[in-house]
């Protein structure tokens, strides 16, 4: 079954997103979404409908003791904020995104990818997604 799922690594500036292939099996980065110039919500949802994403993952920043703080919250705001948007049977998973933008920044650094975090945000926004992403697609959720 075809299943492509829409990573977000959700931030107050910028928002990651990244792409499943259709068999659920790698992700990639797709975009950064600048939260001042556009409205995150409408966007993600036009992405999810044009990509005919089956179900969104977005990333739950928890602290390393598993406890949830101000950021957990904006996160779960959210997602009850964007399922309106979506068609009733695409659902919204939340998942551990502990240490996914370290992650990112490694990945890019072995790719090769010249400059520091500053020169790459929008870069590691939307590889953090795909680390997320990637991190529920190998856990087979």
């Amino acid at each position: 079954m075809l299943e492509t799922a829409l990573g977000i690594d959700h931030g107050a500036a910028r928002i990651g997103i990244a792409l499943s292939d259709p068999l659920g099996i790698t992700a990639r980065p797709l975009e950064t979404i600048h939260v001042a110039k556009e409205p995150p919500l409408p966007r993600i949802s036009k992405l999810a409908h044009d990509h005919a994403a089956t179900k969104i993952i977005i990333g739950l920043p928890l602290h390393m003791d598993d406890t949830e703080g101000p950021q957990a919250k904006e996160a779960r705001a959210f997602a009850a904020a964007l399922k309106p948007l979506l068609p009733p049977d695409v659902p919204i998973f939340l998942v551990d995104e502990r240490l996914s933008t370290k992650e990112a920044e490694k990945h890019l650094t072995r790719a090769g990818k010249k400059g520091g975090r500053k020169q790459n945000k929008d870069l590691i926004d939307q590889t953090a997604a795909a680390v997320i992403l990637q991190d529920y697609l190998d856990n087979g959720c």
